[in-house]
C-alpha cells in the first residue's frame, strides 16, 4: 500500500510540477507579450527621445513559437521601425519635436544616413530638432548636425578627427605559438587573411583602405557642411588640429550653437514646447514610440503587397537566426514571396559581410528562380560584400547607398594547423589510409603540395563561379568584371561608377522603384523571414545561455566580449568563404 501511495504522490507532483511550469509559461509569454501598442500612449505636447544607444538592425526580427504562440516575437525597433516612427512623428499632433539627447548611436555609418536622412525630410514639417551631449562621438555628431541648435556640456568632449580603421597581423604569433593558419586566396585585394601571411599591411590593402575611408569621411563632410555652413576645407582643418576637442573649441569652431548643462537644455525644451519650467516635460522613447506607430503605417486593407527580405548578418550554411543569413530561412522566404499572388515584387535588403559560398550560390539561385516570376530589386544597407554581393548581383537593380561598402569579389580558404603547437607538448599525430588522398586535412600536419594544390582548385573554380555570376546579372564581360574584382572592397558611390550598382539611394528609393516595374499605386509591406524556435531553444534563451552571455560580457566588457564572438564565428565557419575582409568597425 505504501509502495502505490508513493507513486501516486510521485505521479501527482509530476502534473502539479507540469501545470506550475505550464502556468509559468503563459504568465512569461503575457508578461513579454503585453507591451503592445495598445498600452503606449502620446500625450500632447510630447517630445521624441530619440536616443539611439541600442544596436540597430534594419530587421528587428520576428520569431515564432510554434507550439507557445503566445511567447512569439515580434521586435518593433529595427532601423526602418525607427525611420516610419520618425515619419510619422511629422504628422502626429501630438510630437511637438525631436530631442538627440546622449546618443551614443549603436549603428553603422549608412544606417545613420539613413536615420539623417529621415529627420532632414522631419524638419520640413517645421518642427524642432535638438540634440544635446556630453560626449559626442564622429558618428553622434554627424546624425545631431541637422538638429536646429546643438548643445553641448560645458566640460564636455567632441570627437572630430577623421575616420580610421586598425587591423592586427600574427604571423609573429603563429611562429612563436606553434599555432597557424593554412590559407588559399584569390585575388591580391583579399585581404581578410593577410595577417596570417604577414606583419605589415600590404600596399594593396592599404590601398583599398585608404580609398574606402577617403569616400566615406568626403560624404560626412559635405553632408555636415550642408547643414552647419560651414565649408568641407574648414571642417578638415577642424579634424585635423582637432579644433572642437571640448566645449569652447567645438563653440567657437561652430559646431555647436550652446554650451549649457542638461537641465537648462530640458528647460529650453519646455520653453519650445510652451510650458512652464516647473513643470514634467513630456517624452516618448523612441523605442516606445516604433511600437505605437508601427500598427498605424505598412498595414491597411490595400491588396497589393511588396516583401522585404532581409539578409543581415554574416552568411552561413544553415537554417540561419537573427543576426546570422543561413540559406533555409532566406529561401523559404523568397519561395513565400514568391508563390504569393498579392506580393507584386521582393525587395532583398542586404547588410551582410558575406560567408559561406555554398549558402551564397543556393541563395542566388533561389533569386533565379524568384527573378522568373516577379521583380526582384536590391537595397544594400552598412555592407553589402563578398558573399553579401553574390546574393545581390543577379538583381533586376541594385541600389546602394553613397557608404555602403560592397564588392570584395574574391575567395579564400582557410585552415588551423596545430603541428608546431603539438609538437612542442609532446604531441604527435600517426594516420591509416586506405587510399592516397584519405587524408585531406589534418590539424597536426602541414598541408602537402597535392592537397594544397586540390583547396585553391576549388577556390579558383569557386572565384571563376562568382565573377561569371556577377557578369551575368550585372550585364558585363567576365574579364571586365574580374579587373574591378580580384577583392578590392568598393564604396556605393565607387561601385556606381564601375557598375556594380546601378542607382544610389536607400530603402525608401528601393520600394519606389520595385512599385514602378510592379505597375502599382499602394501597397503594403510583408517583411521576412520569419524564424522558428522550438521549445527547448526557448529555454535556453530564457535560462542559462542569456545568463553565460550576460557575465561575459559583464566580466570581460563589450568590446572584448565582441572579439570573443568573432572567434566563435570563425571556428564555426566551413567550407570556402566569400567573406569580406576585415572589421567594419570604422572608428
Amino acid at each position: 500500500m505504501n509502495f502505490f501511495k508513493r507513486v501516486l504522490s510521485t505521479v501527482t507532483g509530476i502534473i502539479v510540477f507540469l501545470a506550475l511550469c505550464f502556468v509559468g509559461l503563459f504568465i512569461l509569454g503575457l508578461l513579454l507579450g503585453g507591451g503592445s501598442e495598445d498600452v503606449i500612449t502620446v500625450k500632447s505636447n510630447t517630445v521624441l527621445d530619440l536616443k539611439l544607444d541600442f544596436p540597430i538592425n534594419d530587421y528587428a526580427g520576428k520569431t515564432e513559437f510554434a507550439e507557445y504562440p503566445f511567447l512569439n516575437e515580434n521586435e518593433k525597433n529595427g532601423l526602418f521601425n525607427i525611420i516610419d516612427a520618425i515619419n510619422y512623428a511629422a504628422t502626429d499632433n501630438n510630437i511637438k519635436g525631436i530631442s538627440l539627447d546622449n546618443n551614443f548611436i549603436s549603428a553603422g555609418i549608412s544606417q545613420t544616413k539613413a536615420l539623417r536622412d529621415a529627420l532632414l525630410k522631419f524638419k520640413k514639417s517645421g518642427k524642432f530638432i535638438n540634440a544635446y551631449a556630453d560626449i559626442y562621438t564622429q558618428k553622434d555628431y554627424y546624425l545631431s548636425s541637422v538638429a536646429d541648435t546643438i548643445y553641448i556640456n560645458p566640460v564636455g568632449a567632441m570627437e572630430f578627427k577623421g575616420l580610421y580603421s586598425e587591423r592586427l597581423y600574427f604571423k609573429d604569433f603563429q611562429e612563436k605559438s606553434g599555432l597557424k593558419m593554412e590559407v588559399v586566396r584569390f585575388g591580391k585585394y583579399k585581404s581578410a587573411v593577410e595577417p596570417y601571411l604577414e606583419n605589415e599591411m600590404s600596399d594593396n590593402n592599404r590601398e583599398q583602405i585608404t580609398a574606402y575611408l577617403t569616400s566615406i569621411w568626403d560624404e560626412i563632410k559635405n553632408e555636415i557642411s550642408e547643414t552647419r555652413e560651414l565649408s568641407v576645407s574648414r571642417l578638415n582643418t577642424i579634424a585635423d588640429s582637432l579644433l572642437a576637442r571640448n566645449a569652447k573649441l567645438a563653440k567657437s569652431s561652430q559646431l555647436v550653437d550652446r554650451i549649457a548643462y542638461h537641465d537648462e537644455y530640458v528647460n529650453d525644451l519646455k520653453n519650445i514646447v510652451g510650458i512652464e519650467t516647473s513643470k514634467k516635460l513630456e517624452r516618448i522613447t523612441i523605442k516606445d514610440y516604433a511600437t505605437y506607430v508601427a500598427p498605424k503605417v505598412r498595414k491597411g486593407s490595400i491588396k497589393n503587397k511588396i516583401a522585404i527580405v532581409y539578409a543581415e548578418g554574416e552568411i552561413i550554411y544553415g537554417e540561419g537566426e537573427v543576426g546570422r543569413v543561413g540559406q533555409g530561412s532566406m529561401n523559404k522566404s523568397l519561395k513565400k514571396a514568391r508563390e504569393d499572388d498579392k506580393v507584386k515584387a521582393v525587395v532583398l535588403r542586404i547588410n551582410s559581410p558575406g560567408g559561406s559560398a555554398l549558402a551564397s550560390e543556393l541563395i542566388w539561385r533561389e533569386i533565379e528562380l524568384t527573378k522568373k516570376v516577379k521583380p526582384v530589386i536590391v537595397s544594400m544597407g552598412n555592407l553589402a560584400a563578398s558573399g553579401g554581393y553574390y546574393i545581390a548581383c543577379n538583381a533586376d537593380r541594385i541600389f546602394a547607398e553613397p557608404t555602403t561598402i560592397t564588392g570584395s569579389i574574391g575567395v579564400f580558404g582557410t585552415l588551423p594547423n596545430g603541428k608546431e603547437l603539438a609538437d612542442s607538448w609532446g604531441i604527435n599525430a600517426e594516420q591509416v589510409v586506405t587510399n592516397k588522398n584519405a587524408v585531406s586535412y589534418s590539424f597536426f600536419e602541414p598541408l602537402n603540395d597535392e592537397q594544397r594544390a586540390f583547396i585553391r582548385e576549388g577556390v579558383v573554380d569557386i572565384y571563376e563561379v562568382f565573377t561569371s555570376r556577377v557578369a551575368e546579372g550585372r550585364g558585363m564581360k567576365q574579364d571586365d568584371v574580374k579587373a574591378i574584382a580580384q577583392g578590392r572592397v568598393w564604396t556605393g558611390t565607387a561601385a556606381l561608377k564601375n557598375g556594380l550598382v546601378d542607382e544610389l539611394g536607400g530603402l525608401d528609393l528601393a520600394l519606389q522603384y520595385a512599385a514602378e516595374v510592379a505597375e502599382i499605386d499602394s501597397y503594403r509591406i510583408k517583411e521576412f523571414p520569419v524564424f522558428e524556435k522550438d521549445l527547448e531553444k526557448m529555454l535556453q534563451d530564457f535560462g542559462l545561455v542569456k545568463a553565460k552571455e550576460t557575465i561575459l560580457e559583464e566580466e570581460l566588457g563589450v568590446e572584448n566580449y565582441k572579439l570573443l564572438k568573432k572567434v566563435k564565428a570563425m571556428s564555426e565557419r566551413k567550407g570556402i568563404q566569400l567573406l569580406f575582409p576585415f572589421d567594419t568597425d570604422i572608428k
